[in-house]
């Protein structure tokens, strides 16, 4: 896994567990088992140098949603604009002016229920990316722990066995 743009932290994640699975589990151990610390770390360094990444991925997103807000607020208020310029030439035909105001009205309510919604949808998104990451990194955390803590216990073992 040296390409690390194509690598996604779920993926480093399903990797150490995959690791888990095929590692040498000890005798009356417990559960507990033997993997390869380098190719645990290495999977945990290409974890680290991901989530940063996905971090930025989350904060652009952020950063484009408002882009997109400010758009659409632009465009309404464009949208206002020229509705309200038509019901300037159209001021003689009161029936006119008064569907022009109408359809502003609308378009506004629109434009702000859209930008609610995007913002609502946005933040969701960013929640969930965040809550992901960060369960991702908790479990990966206590993988971790268990794993140098059952080495440790190994190691303690031999040390028993050869006194």
């Amino acid at each position: 896994m040296s390409e690390a743009n194509t690598v996604n932290a779920e993926d480093l994640i399903d990797e150490l567990y995959v690791m888990l699975e095929k590692a040498w589990n000890l005798p009356l151990g417990h559960g507990r088992a033997v993997v390869d610390a380098n190719e645990a770390r290495q999977v945990l360094d290409e974890l680290r140098e991901c989530l940063p990444n996905e971090i930025r991925e989350a904060r652009s997103i952020v950063g484009n949603r408002e882009k997109v807000l400010a758009g659409a607020k632009k465009e309404a208020e464009s949208i206002v604009h020229d509705a309200e310029e038509r019901a300037k030439v159209l001021l003689n035909q009161e029936v006119i002016l008064q569907q022009a105001r109408k359809q502003a009205d609308e378009l506004i309510v629109t434009t702000q229920k859209q930008t609610r919604d995007m913002r609502h949808a946005s933040s969701a998104y960013v929640e969930d990316l965040m809550q992901r990451a960060d369960e991702g990194l908790t479990a990966s955390l206590s993988e971790l722990r268990s794993t140098r803590q059952n080495l440790k216990a190994a190691t303690m073992h031999k040390k028993k066995a050869k006194h």
